[in-house]
């Protein structure tokens, strides 16, 4: 049975792929992300948000693959890693807003900033995607591509600003803001994919999977259970 691991502790991402029928093994890495950054920007120059948030995902992904691949050569560790074919997708978001990347906010008053600054205009959220294939006899591939949306945004007051900055969502999340959760009421519209707004693009991803031989339904044959079982879809 194909696995998919998903390398992001984000629940909007779990739940996407949960809602289009595919159970996702996750792993979380522990990468430093402004480390990642300024390593990127020493080696080459100052990275567009296109090119930063797949850089991202690729040092998430790259991070997890070490992990699972030193799992499976440990002849004691018994999960079960090293038996399953597995590929692995990593994902990054950020919103840019007039040239400034914008990813969580430091705390409340910075997503108060960030919420008159984008109130009444509009954004593009980037989300990278980064895949590797650990299928034993696969491809070995590993490559990704960025999704880009446009998000327009309600002309909030400052009262509705503050009412949802207290519900504490907004700290959490890549661009102060969620389409799929509280803050849905605050968005008048989007340009693009609505999953790409949520943290990982469907579309882009059944591209991903083709690239390496690999159709979306193949995904949705089980869903993975907590012990590593899995329930086959009738």
């Amino acid at each position: 049975m194909l696995r998919l691991v998903l390398a992001s502790r984000s629940p909007a991402r779990l739940a996407t792929l949960r809602s289009a029928g595919v159970e996702p093994l996750v792993r979380v890495s522990g990468v430093d992300e402004d480390a990642v950054l300024r390593s990127a920007a020493d080696r080459f120059g100052e990275l567009a948000p296109v090119d930063a948030v797949l850089v991202l995902a690729q040092a998430k992904a790259e991070e997890v693959a070490r992990v699972l691949e030193a799992e499976a050569d440990d002849d004691g560790d018994g999960d079960g890693s090293d038996r399953e074919p597995t590929l692995l997708v990593g994902c990054d978001s950020m919103l840019e807003l007039d040239g400034e990347v914008l990813g969580k906010p430091t705390d409340a008053d910075d997503a108060r900033v960030r919420w008159r600054a984008m109130r009444g205009r509009r954004g593009v959220l980037h989300t990278g995607h980064w895949m590797i294939d650990l299928r034993d006899g696969g491809t070995g591939a590993t490559f990704g591509a960025t999704a880009s949306t446009t998000v327009h945004f309600a002309e909030l007051t400052d009262a509705e600003i503050d009412a949802y900055v207290a519900t504490d969502e907004p700290l959490h999340v890549a661009g102060a803001f969620t389409i799929d959760g509280l803050g849905g009421p605050y968005v008048e519209r989007i340009e693009g994919d609505h999953h790409n707004v949520v943290g990982i693009s469907l579309p882009l991803l059944r591209e991903l999977l083709g690239e390496v031989g690999v159709s979306w339904h193949e995904l949705r044959a089980g869903r993975w259970q907590a012990d590593g079982s899995t329930v086959v879809d009738g």
